[in-house]
């Protein structure tokens, strides 16, 4: 049966509606989701430990009685990587050890304290320390991912985070060895099998076994994003991650099966995620179409795939490839690819998205799994005002001032001036005293 996948061009009249429709699809929420949410913060935040189990038991069909079965530790990480296949073992290594280069040029860039002394030999600069504690949701319903983890603990381990706490879910109690073994290689501290808006709960709030993190990292699905919503402010999050998505900007130069085997990528996540095309050329729309159609009975996951395009994919005819790039910037997508020979003349134009994957060879898969950049990325369009998971989402910055006696008395006039204008005497008070 060929694949329902909506196909819009610029040039028609109703463009505009039909792509704000679009658009639109993306930023729908779900009361139900929310509610149910709130419903599950609030036992674990009441109940801690028992209301763990006891949502374990029903969310993820995994009959324990006590926290001490759902707790992970290093010794299970380092008998899973033992257990796997050294073929399995390079991979994950090779991984991480790009993983990690990439991310040590961060803090080498950015994560450094600094300071100054100025002409009044006053100092000023800023203290960088990493968090204390974070907390790392890896998904694991549908699938495993230990590329997630390690994209995650390993920035976490690089910025000096002392304690990193792992929350993942094994439906069923199904370990994933590979997982574990991700987690013996990127450091982690303490684990535990929970997963959904019950693990945000427990990282957020602690309870009698989970300890209370700073900030909780990590994609996830509809629940787990809602959670990470409504518990930011008692901790900090990285971003609210939606579906996935991937944006393939073509000019017609890459082998249609390419282009239709990178849209596959991203809808085999499952049903939500978004899989959109850009291109100018009619006929290689067209030729990509019939490649969607041949290649998708060979994929295992065909079903979420097809249910993805059809539902919420896109080929969008432009009439030149400066229109799909301004098209592209109104998206901002997660993965943004630019399927051409020559991706020069076209990533100055593109402003606004998680990652660009440049040129025909450059698979996005390659971004997911051990290019070194990281792999959690902003969707839903916040690649407007958000950037990439980073070392720098696991420090924090203090600034430093220390004032001379000369410092005191050149500053402190324009201080007590400035605040007795907002009628704040005691401020003003409190610097002249240090002008004598």
């Amino acid at each position: 049966m060929p694949v329902g996948i909506r196909q819009l061009d610029t040039g028609a009249p109703d463009f505009e509606a039909r792509f704000q429709r679009l658009l639109f699809e993306a930023e729908q929420t779900d009361a139900t989701i929310a509610q149910k949410v709130t419903e599950i913060l609030a036992a674990v935040r009441e109940r801690g430990d028992a209301a763990v189990i006891e949502l374990t038991r029903q969310l993820d069909h995994f009959a324990v009685d006590a926290m001490c079965a759902l707790e992970l530790t290093p010794r299970d990480f380092a008998t899973a990587f033992e257990a796997i296949t050294a073929t399995q073992r390079d991979a994950l290594l090779f991984a991480a050890e790009r993983i990690r280069s990439f991310h040590q040029r961060q803090l080498q860039a950015s994560g450094q304290s600094w300071s100054f002394r100025d002409e009044s030999d006053t100092v000023l600069g800023q203290k960088v320390l990493p968090l204390d504690r974070v907390g790392l949701y890896v998904p694991g319903g549908k699938a495993s991912y230990p590329s997630s983890l390690l994209m995650n603990a390993i920035p976490a381990h690089v910025a000096g985070v002392r304690e990193i706490v792992m929350a993942a879910p094994t439906p069923h109690g199904e370990r994933n060895d590979l997982l574990l073994a991700a987690a013996h290689i990127a450091g982690v501290t303490r684990a535990f099998t929970v997963g959904g808006a019950q693990a945000i709960a427990a990282l957020a709030y602690g309870t009698e076994t989970v300890p209370k993190v700073d900030k909780i990292t990590g994609p996830g699905n509809a629940y787990v994003a809602n959670a990470k919503k409504q518990v930011f402010g008692a901790v900090g999050i990285d971003m609210i991650a939606g579906p996935s998505e991937i944006l393939v900007l073509a000019d017609g130069s890459a082998p249609p099966e390419w282009v239709a085997m990178d849209l596959f990528s991203q809808a085999e996540h499952d049903e939500q995620a978004r899989s959109l095309l850009l291109c100018p050329d009619g006929d290689y729309i067209a030729r990509v179409l019939r490649e969607i159609d041949r290649l998708l009975p060979e994929m295992p996951r065909q079903a979420v795939i097809r249910a993805a395009l059809e539902g919420r994919g896109a080929l969008i005819r432009t009439r030149s490839m400066q229109e799909a790039c301004e098209i592209s910037n109104r998206i901002a997508p997660e993965h943004l690819a630019i399927s051409c020979h020559d991706p020069r003349p076209w990533e100055p134009l593109l402003r606004h998205a998680g990652a660009i994957f440049q040129g025909i060879y450059t698979s996005e898969t390659l971004g997911d799994y051990c290019a070194g950049p990281n792999h959690v990325l902003p969707t839903a369009g916040t690649a407007r005002f958000s950037s990439p998971l980073g070392v720098y989402d696991f420090q924090k910055r203090s600034n430093l001032i220390e004032v001379s006696q000369a410092g005191a008395r050149a500053l402190g006039v324009v201080a007590a001036e400035l605040a007795r204008g907002e009628g704040l005497t005691a401020h003003a008070r409190a610097a002249e005293m240090r002008m004598t």
